[in-house]
């Protein structure tokens, strides 16, 4: 049978005050064997020791035990503490301690044969005697009864009030701890009920659920913790979906075109002539770029693109860069200010990583900056830093949209997407490349009127 919880909790806090009243029964039965019982007769037997010389004394006198016989008046006179006995007690009038406890009356006198003389009748086995000497003879012994023995009646009231009270208060203690443990299980575990619930929700495809934070204890900050899981969840599930959507179209739509050039060439409808070739090669380049780009990110994530670092100088990527893009640049009369240290920057690098890094920057500052825009870019040193700017002119993005810039097939729709635009992938490659440099690649907005994106690499010389 599978206990919940709760079910285990409750069991818990019974059995440990059940436990807790079993050792306090047994301790308080214990000390009163032991320590009050026990302590009245000891007095019993202090109360036996100065009586002890005078009976020897009596008996060296008189010969026998005959003279206590059958005498009470004279036992009791014998028995009687005579003063400075009792150091704290020189007052004839006031009773010893032990006399309180009547070990007087439970005291009898035996002769050498432990036969009754006189004192005490009903003296048992379980007496505790002492021996009375005569010239390094025992004459007779010093008995007295044990506390327990004479008030068996009263002990056994006693001992049935006991029980009945701490019958009493197991009970009450025993509704005490259900209380406590009902208490605990409904303060304290049915926040963690709550969690199990959600996260069974949670692993059944329900990423939308999500637990009320209480408090601010332990299993408040459980509640706050899943909370956060349940929407990485469900934000990795919604960009996992937007990105089989955003693969699939982008991979049908070269396929799409590509397969109608072909069946209308087919159908004679189109004859291949090098007009045909250009734009059926532009397509199957589109087709041949994204599955690279998809290649390549999906090898940064699980850690497997090669980076063969060594120094290069950063100056030289730069203005290769900038060459290659300058028909471009000019197609579309983009102006391209290049502010670079008169001294040579060097980085320890993977040069084709970062000439890539640049290229896929300057891909979307030429798609995405209007006609007779403007670009510049900015080197600057620090002590171990070398931060790069890249600023174009307009249009710009919306703040909300700037985190996103850099996910996977994100396009800025309204105002920075064009019919030549690509799949939405540079960025988060740059991003990766610069990650895989122990740098980051952060966006902005430009004082142009366009992006700022600055990459910061180490120098690591």
């Amino acid at each position: 049978m599978k206990l919940s919880i709760s079910t285990k909790l409750f069991v818990a806090v019974l059995a440990g005050v059940l436990l807790v009243i079993l050792s306090m029964g047994l301790a308080t039965s214990w000390s009163f064997g032991r320590g009050f019982l026990g302590y009245i007769n000891e007095q019993a037997l202090e109360r036996m020791a100065p009586v002890l010389p005078r009976l020897s004394s009596a008996y060296a006198r008189e010969g026998s035990w005959d003279f206590l016989r059958n005498q009470p008046d004279r036992w009791f006179e014998i028995m009687r503490p005579e003063p400075g006995e009792d150091p704290l007690k020189n007052d004839m009038r006031t009773p010893m301690a032990s006399d309180l406890t009547g070990a007087l009356f439970r005291i009898a006198l035996l002769d050498k044969d432990m036969h009754r003389v006189t004192g005490y009748p009903a003296i048992g086995n379980d007496a505790l005697v002492r021996p009375i000497e005569v010239a390094g003879k025992t004459v007779g012994w010093l008995a007295v009864s044990p506390f327990q023995s004479v008030t068996e009646a009263g002990g056994e009231r006693f001992q049935q009030y006991q029980f009945r009270t701490s019958l009493v208060m197991g009970l009450f203690s025993l509704l005490m701890a259900m209380l406590i443990a009902w208490w605990i299980a409904r303060a304290l575990l049915e926040p963690v009920k709550r969690v199990a619930a959600a996260t069974h929700r949670l692993a059944s495809g329900d990423y939308a659920s999500r637990v009320a934070v209480a408090s601010n204890d332990e299993v408040g900050q459980l509640a706050r913790d899943f909370n956060q899981l349940a929407y990485t969840l469900e934000r990795n599930e919604k960009m996992r979906r937007e990105f089989m959507a955003d693969v699939s179209h982008e991979l049908r739509t070269p396929l799409s075109i590509l397969r109608g050039e072909l069946e209308a060439i087919e159908d004679g409808v189109r004859s291949l002539n090098p007009g045909t070739m250009k734009s059926l090669l532009g397509e199957v380049g589109m087709l041949s770029k994204l599955v690279d780009d998809l290649y390549e990110l999906s090898l940064a994530d699980i850690g497997a693109l090669t980076y063969r670092k060594s120094p290069c100088v950063l100056n030289q990527l730069l203005e290769n860069s900038v060459a290659m893009y300058q028909e471009r640049f000019n197609a579309r009369q983009l102006h391209v200010a290049l502010d670079l240290p008169r001294q040579p920057v060097e980085l320890l690098a993977d040069a084709n990583r970062l000439q890539q890094l640049f290229s896929n920057l300057l891909e979307n500052a030429v798609r995405y900056t209007d006609v007779n825009g403007t670009l510049q870019i900015s080197v600057g040193v620090e002590r171990d830093w070398v931060r790069i700017n890249f600023l174009d002119s307009g249009p710009g993005v919306s703040a909300s949209q700037l985190p996103r810039l850099f996910e996977r097939f994100y396009r800025a729709e309204q105002s920075r997407n064009r019919e030549s635009g690509g799949a939405g992938l540079g960025l988060a490659i740059c991003r990766s490349i610069a990650l895989a440099h122990d740098g980051s690649l952060e966006a902005d907005h430009s004082p142009l009127g366009g992006l700022w994106l600055t990459l910061c690499l180490p120098r690591s010389l």
